[in-house]
């Protein structure tokens, strides 16, 4: 049914009509009005328009007044302790405001790895009230399915930029990357090299930027050569230290992006047979439990996992409630956690004009 402006009702078109002026199947047209995600781009876009020009009155599925009771947390994935510190700010907070939290473990995905369609379908199934993606990479579609049907939800840690209007939470990670290498600079490095997670992503792209301003606030001129990238991969790490191991003038110190990657890093060192901090410092980013069971124990910037993680769920409860944040982006405060794997500069690598390190060859 239509309404008209004066409050009475009018047959509206059926959906038959609609997917007769888009020519489409009335199922297809169906699973564009219902939200489905298996429909073609363009066949979403006949049918859409198709619907606001007849007049079409959709019914959403999703009622923002029921009182909330259950919410929906999509991570990346459960085998990390990053999961866990995650899972942990969420399961506090939710346990304050009187919530029950559904975990799914990464969207589901194709063998392209593109989220397989009719995963969100399950939100509105469930009746969740809210949802918080962690690390998620959510398509344009899914964004305004989601806004289509007033669902409110939050990132945490967004790989990209969000749309704007949309609500996330992270740490502060170019004060990280800036912490760690004013450390190293501190100690007297001044050849620090950079393994950065993935080129494009907020947080990756973010970190070697603090990293960039700290060599610059230091009257030192970056490198480009010392700038790898390692996708927050242990093993991409491990072949981008041996990369900068084998430069005619190697690195005394360098800033890995992840406490993971920093593992791959000792590897490829361990390989070469160098000690650290003797021979070259190591700092990590995250402060994971791996960092203190690594040996030497990891000096890294921690970013608060699980505050990050609690902060997005309060601010979810707000959204549930009709209420809309000041701002759109929460950042929380990083620091530095100084552990066993920096030290000052080996004596062969002070000073201005650096020879190499003496580095055994595999």
């Amino acid at each position: 049914m239509a309404r008209t402006g004066s409050g009475s009702t009018t047959a509206g078109p059926t959906l038959a009509v609609v997917a007769r002026e888009a020519g489409v199947s009335v199922p297809t047209a169906s699973k564009v009005v219902n939200g489905r995600e298996d429909v073609a781009p363009e066949t979403r876009r006949r049918v859409t328009e198709a619907l606001d020009r007849l007049g079409y009155v959709r019914r959403p599925r999703f009622e923002t007044s029921k009182a909330p009771g259950l919410v929906d947390l999509v991570v990346h994935s459960l085998d990390s302790s990053w999961s866990g510190a995650v899972l942990h700010g969420v399961e506090g907070a939710a346990h304050d405001a009187g919530l029950e939290v559904v975990v799914s473990a990464g969207l589901t995905r194709t063998r392209d790895g593109r989220p397989e369609p009719g995963w969100l379908d399950k939100l509105t199934t469930r009746g969740s009230s809210g949802v918080l993606f962690n690390l998620a990479e959510l398509t344009p579609s899914q964004y305004a399915w989601l806004d289509q049907r007033r669902i409110p939800f939050v990132m945490i840690d967004p790989v990209h930029e969000p749309p704007p209007g949309v609500v996330s939470v992270g740490a502060a990670n170019w004060q990280g990357g800036l912490l760690a290498t004013e450390h190293l600079l501190s100690l007297g490095h001044e050849r620090i090299a950079v393994i950065g997670g993935y080129r494009r992503k907020m947080c990756g792209s973010a970190r070697v930027a603090g990293y960039r301003s700290a060599l610059a606030s230091a009257g030192l001129r970056y490198r480009p050569a010392y700038i790898r990238y390692g996708n927050f991969d242990e093993t991409g790490a491990h072949h981008r230290m041996l990369e900068l191991l084998d430069l005619p003038e190697p690195p005394t110190a360098v800033f890995v992006c992840s406490d993971k990657m920093a593992l791959g890093a000792y590897q490829a060192l361990t390989e070469r047979k160098l000690n650290v901090p003797d021979d070259i410092s190591v700092v990590g980013f995250d402060d994971l439990p791996e960092s203190r069971w690594a040996t030497p124990a990891l000096t890294t910037v921690r970013q608060p996992l699980s505050e990050m993680a609690a902060t997005a769920l309060r601010l979810l409860v707000r959204m549930m409630a009709g209420e809309q944040p000041e701002g759109t982006r929460t950042e929380l405060s990083t620091r530095l956690v100084e552990r066993a794997s920096t030290g000052p500069v080996p004596a062969v690598g002070r000073g201005r004009t650096q020879r190499p390190l003496d580095l055994p060859r595999s």
